[in-house]
């Protein structure tokens, strides 16, 4: 594994796709992160990264969206544990084969493990091939009232993997111009990975899946704990 100090995107990008996978933070549940450290805390080693500066070369913040702009192999959204991560190409047929288990949304949705809320959310995305936050809450009809169980029932896809991020928008008025801060772009996987990724995963049985998950954790962290490993996999 890489064990090389985070000094700048580059190296991120390189530890991570080492890795496989990683938490989005230095919250690492103790499973793993490569980032280690958390945005109110000093790195445990000299280095220019920093969170929060949006400086594109030295800010994790930034290196979310980053990788979703430049990269085709490298997901990010709210993986584990309810909160941020990513996983790479070459393990994402893995945690598919695990989270889906060859289902259609269709069989988990008659099946009762997807809520109404998110196949609302589901379905607006799918009409829209890709859509923003602040659009899904629009065309699914969620109000105000409604933020906590909008959220809930995004961060379900996410854990799901039925949906991912894939970007950033900003919003935009009437007359055409751009305003505020930028939205959170979300696709369905499929969009993001593409068939070959899902073609991959068909191959894997679930259980099969977490036992190659588990190892590789294993080489991440031997220390890991085994109950919060197996949420890790499963979500």
């Amino acid at each position: 594994m890489n064990s090389k100090p985070i000094k700048h995107y580059g190296d991120f990008v390189a530890a991570l796709l080492d890795a496989g996978f990683s938490m989005g933070g230095g919250n690492d549940e103790g499973i793993h992160a490569v980032v280690t450290w958390n945005w109110n805390e000093q790195p445990p080693y000299e280095t220019p990264v920093r969170w929060h500066t949006g400086d594109p070369e030295t800010d994790p913040w930034e290196w979310r969206i980053r990788v979703l702009d430049e990269r085709t192999d490298i997901a990010y959204a709210k993986l584990f544990f309810k909160k941020s991560g990513y996983i790479t190409r070459e393990w994402a047929p893995y945690f598919l084969a695990v989270r889906r288990a060859n289902t259609t949304f269709d069989e988990d949705y008659a099946n009762g493990t997807i809520s109404h809320h998110a196949k609302r959310i589901h379905q607006a995305v799918i009409e829209h091939d890709a859509l923003p936050l602040h659009a899904i809450k629009q065309l699914a009809g969620f109000g105000k009232e409604e933020k906590s169980i909008f959220e809930r029932a995004l961060n379900e896809l996410q854990m799901k993997m039925y949906l991912t991020m894939c970007g950033r928008q900003q919003k935009v008025s009437r007359a055409g111009e751009e305003f505020g801060w930028s939205s959170t772009v979300f696709c369905t996987t499929e969009r993001f990975w593409g068939e070959a990724v899902f073609a991959e995963a068909s191959n894997y049985d679930k259980q099969e899946a977490i036992q190659k998950i588990t190892e590789r954790v294993r080489m991440l962290n031997a220390n890991a704990d085994p109950k919060k490993l197996s949420r890790f996999i499963k979500g």
